[in-house]
């Protein structure tokens, strides 16, 4: 497998990773708030983490992409 191609799929795993933690976060803090998650914590609390860490790898996965493409 070429590095190229090896890069690519990790940047697209990595962004829409990132989208399915954003859109979860988003889910927690409008249905959840108030209710204990596993006893991890608030629901509302979690999904916060789960929206900026989803924005964060999808960012990432973008940049990689974006570095794949010049580089390889």
């Amino acid at each position: 497998m070429n590095k190229g191609y090896a890069g690519g799929i990790a940047a697209l795993s990595i962004f829409v990773f990132g989208g399915i933690c954003a859109f979860t976060g988003m889910g927690l803090i409008a249905f959840m708030k108030g209710s204990d998650i596993f006893g991890l914590g608030d629901g509302r609390t979690l999904g916060f983490l789960f929206l900026c860490v989803g924005a964060c790898l999808s960012i990432m996965g973008v940049l990689i992409m974006r570095l794949v493409r010049n580089r390889f």
